[in-house]
């Protein structure tokens, strides 16, 4: 054991702390994708998902969040489409990090559906990615792009903001 060995309680408040988010990327049957509308920013469109509860894990996390804003129980594979990390700053007192796994294409009777938790989301809606670029903003749009570009490719995207 080293000299310098510090107990892992101790030690943790010694680097970056973080919390974490997880969800699911879904399109429509013609690849556009499908957004919700935060109804805590009206300018925040994302997908099903959010912050990962003490214990659980990426996949748990998206699952359940998947059910709680959407009504959608999914019964997919485990397939990761990006990693996304966000540096503490004036919005956010930590880091955070995000897994967005990809839910599919969803059918129209499926998209149709969807119950929305009105404390979560407003408004559901499905564009192509030139009708998302202009009304989403930069940074948003390029996480959506990434994901996008990430199953279109069959590659793990990792984004940085």
């Amino acid at each position: 054991m080293s000299a310098n060995w510090v107990p892992a309680d101790e030690y943790v408040k010694t680097i970056a702390q973080s919390t974490s988010y997880a969800g699911f990327y879904f399109t429509d049957t013609a690849g556009r994708p499908v957004q919700l509308r935060s109804a805590h920013s009206a300018e925040t469109w994302q997908w099903p998902g959010g912050n990962m509860d003490l214990g659980e894990t990426p996949w748990e996390c998206a699952l359940r969040e998947c059910v709680e804003e959407t009504g959608i129980v999914f019964d997919g594979p485990q397939n990761l489409l990006a990693v996304h990390f966000i540096v503490q700053g004036a919005h956010w007192p930590l880091n955070k990090f995000g897994v967005i796994f990809d839910g599919g294409q969803l059918t129209g009777a499926q998209i149709k559906a969807i119950v929305l938790d009105p404390a979560e989301h407003t408004e559901l809606r499905v564009h192509t990615m030139e009708e998302w670029k202009e009304i989403m903003s930069p940074v948003s749009f390029t996480r959506l792009k990434a994901a996008d570009a990430a199953r279109r490719t069959g590659t793990v995207a990792y984004l940085e903001r």
